[in-house]
């Protein structure tokens, strides 16, 4: 029997989050929900939407994995020649996504991006698994190959190459930093009449704090 589409839904009613509740910024803000996500044993809650667009405003997203965030901003890590990087050297903006449905709960991030320091890629990438180097080196990220046997063969090559361990990072690899100006944290309540709070960056430099209608 198939399941209506329509009639999947569900009636939130774990928590609620008023603009009392809101800390002075959204890094702090994000640093507690972070927590209490890390702390509730959400699987993968670092995985986040990426969205981006190119230069002619053709969206693209994707699910990749947060690597660090503070008051800078959110981290995360891709091959610059991929189809993202791409986009995002037509179109340095983004919006980032997370979902925590075990705490009904929802963040969205949008702002500009810049390319982390190479010191900072170097030292992410030496703290990867000795498999996932190896990966970045040996995938053409979002270009077309020929089969799977192509792509595992490439990895062959590159462990004949790298008989010792991958030490360095490709020149291709590397972090971006999304810097926000609106951070939407969102709650979900019964009847579909959530709590939207969202921080808006001024030209201050201080975050305005509002509610939005659900």
């Amino acid at each position: 029997m198939s399941t209506n589409i329509a009639d999947i839904r569900t009636d939130y009613k774990l928590q609620s989050f008023s603009e009392k509740d809101a800390l002075p910024d959204p890094f702090a803000q994000f640093e507690k929900w972070w927590k209490e996500a890390t702390d509730s044993r959400i699987d993968e809650a670092n995985a986040m939407t990426l969205a981006t667009a190119s230069a002619d405003g053709m969206p693209d997203a994707r699910i990749v994995l947060l690597k660090g965030f503070d008051i800078q901003g959110f981290t995360f890590f891709t091959n610059y020649n991929s189809a993202k990087g791409n986009e995002l050297l037509e179109n340095p903006r983004a919006s980032l996504v997370f979902f925590w449905k075990e705490l009904e709960r929802q963040v969205r991030i949008s702002g500009l991006v810049v390319m982390v320091s190479a010191a900072e890629s170097d030292a992410y990438f030496n703290s990867r698994p000795e498999g996932s180097r190896l990966g970045a080196w040996a995938s053409p990220q979002s270009e077309f190959i020929e089969n799977r046997e192509w792509l595992e063969e490439n990895e062959r090559k590159m462990r004949e190459q790298f008989p010792d361990g991958v030490t360095g990072r490709p020149p291709h690899w590397g972090g971006y930093r999304v810097r926000p100006t609106r951070v939407e944290f969102w709650q979900g309540r019964p009847s579909r009449l959530h709590d939207r709070i969202l921080y808006s960056l001024e030209k201050t430099g201080k975050w305005k704090i509002g509610r939005l209608a659900p």
